[in-house]
């Protein structure tokens, strides 16, 4: 903002953060239907609305766009996985809004420092990075609930594995369904094949959709996770069951070294975006 100096923007920031529990008591009193959905989807989707709304208010006052894009995205991915209803996450941005621009009017009749023009400024500039927050969530949350339709279809036709690029080197392969003995030959080859086609240094393979393997099942997924490692790609695996997690003890089997396990999805997409 060319009139809106970083000083007004540090003082704005901070006028948030001193009224932090009166901004959330506010938002929730914005959000209707979603303030008794809150724990809910804390729950299911370990997703914290109240704590991400914060977040993003600091990105969009402070105008830190990349990060304001890299968490739409992560949110958008967080969102499809889980299936959430949208109509949840359009209220919830729309309440922070609303209640965004209602502290600003707070806090300029306390200061009675920003002038007509830098106000005007301002709405442009805030609406303009909601809206692009919105359009990065939905073209992300569209892309990965896409990419899993499409699994769950190709899945029943020719044991399909999708393999999601996030961006240039990190990409997600969400397996579902059962592991025999034939899906196991395909992944390695196509997994193999688009880690040297596509460069990819991270492949974030996430388990969760996977109820159980059998052993010769967990050696082959084993050997693909060597073949990825000698490619020069780190694995990480997210959402391994305690019953594949207890075969894979009970076989004194060991990952290779470079090849990493986190808890959730997204546990893994907030670590590396």
């Amino acid at each position: 903002m060319e009139d809106f100096s970083f000083e007004e923007v540090f003082k704005l920031n901070d006028f948030f953060e001193k009224n932090g529990q009166l901004f959330e008591d506010t938002l929730l009193t914005e959000a209707v239907e979603v303030k008794d959905k809150i724990n809910e989807i804390l729950t299911v989707g370990n997703i914290d609305l109240v704590n991400n709304a914060h977040r993003l208010v600091v990105y969009i006052i402070e105008g830190r766009e990349k990060e304001l894009e890299d968490f739409a995205t992560y949110e958008g991915i967080a969102w499809a996985t889980q299936s959430i209803n949208l109509s949840f996450k359009l209220e919830w941005v729309q309440a922070i809004r609303r209640t965004m621009w209602d502290f600003i009017q707070q806090y300029q009749k306390l200061s009675n420092k920003m002038s007509v023009e830098n106000l005007f400024e301002l709405e442009h500039e805030i609406n303009s990075r909601v809206d692009a927050f919105f359009n990065a969530f939905f073209v992300s949350y569209s892309t990965y609930k896409d990419a899993l339709i499409k699994e769950q279809k190709e899945l029943v036709e020719d044991l399909s594995v999708p393999i999601i690029p996030i961006n240039s080197f990190i990409s997600i392969l969400p397996l579902i369904g059962s592991i025999d003995a034939e899906r196991v030959i395909i992944l390695e080859e196509k997994v193999l094949t688009e880690v040297g086609n596509n460069h990819i240094e991270t492949l974030i393979i996430d388990l969760s959709g996977i109820a159980d393997m059998k052993s010769d099942e967990i050696s082959g997924l084993i050997k693909m996770l060597d073949g990825i490692s000698m490619m020069g790609c780190t694995s990480v695996i997210t959402g391994l069951r305690k019953e594949i997690a207890r075969k894979i003890t009970e076989l004194g089997i060991s990952f290779d070294k470079n090849t990493k396990t986190i808890g959730t999805l997204q546990q893994a997409l907030y670590n590396y975006i």
